[in-house]
């Protein structure tokens, strides 16, 4: 009898490690396989004014809540490999334009190295697949811009557009808000919330974990420049 019960914990010993080895492959190096080249908007009204994101004070974040040992948790990936530009003339906001918005999904780091690799794996975000590296923001819509606007003002407003995560695509509405800091530079932020399931994200079994939230909140904090 001990000789069986011995056999059955190795054998699920190694169904484990072979788990384990799978995710941490399958997720690849994280390295990007090409720089960002920046999305332009290409019919930009006249007297509108380009601003670039500038990734050094730019990043791309999402946040899942999970059940980790019996304790609510809430992980959190960031980067900064993205792209994007912003079109607008401060005296007439309703000119204003965005261009796609691209992030490396391949670059998100969570302060863990594995679980770094298992959300580039298949199971979840498959970014460590070429053909999914990135994910992309094409606005159709911006709603609540109008009038004009100083130094200093602060505009609330939504984005409405298609996003692609994973192959998949879907409209989503990002609430957003950006703040002229000078006639050079504009910082702002966006995000939204959308489920797991609407673009095929699975979540991997995991020791400790006994719940992960269908709700990703996802997030893009900036700082753009005149170009």
């Amino acid at each position: 009898m001990r000789k069986w019960i011995g056999w059955i914990f190795a054998a699920l010993l190694a169904v484990g490690l072979g788990g384990v080895a799978y995710v941490y492959f399958a997720g690849g190096s994280g390295e990007p396989s090409t720089e960002i080249t920046t999305p332009s908007v290409p019919d930009a009204a006249g007297g509108t004014t380009a601003f670039v994101i500038d990734e050094t004070r730019s990043e791309a974040s999402f946040e899942i809540g999970e059940v980790l040992r019996g304790s609510p948790n809430s992980v959190a990936g960031t980067t900064s490999e993205l792209g994007g530009q912003v079109v607008v003339d401060p005296a007439d906001l309703s000119t204003a334009q965005i261009s796609q918005i691209i992030v490396n999904a391949r670059t998100f780091a969570t302060g863990n190295g594995f679980r770094d690799r298992a959300i580039r794996g298949p199971i979840i975000l498959n970014s460590s697949d070429d053909e999914f590296e990135f994910i992309t923001f094409d606005p159709t819509e911006i709603a609540g811009l109008s009038g004009s606007a100083e130094v200093g003002d602060e505009m609330s407003f939504t984005v409405t557009g298609d996003l692609t995560v994973k192959g998949t695509t879907n409209e989503e509405v990002f609430d957003a808000t950006v703040t002229f800091v000078d006639e050079s530079t504009i910082d702002g932020s966006a995000s939204t919330t959308v489920l797991r399931e609407d673009y095929g994200i699975g979540i991997p079994n995991a020791p400790g974990v006994a719940d992960v939230s269908e709700e990703v909140t996802i997030s893009l904090t900036f700082v753009a420049v005149a170009s």
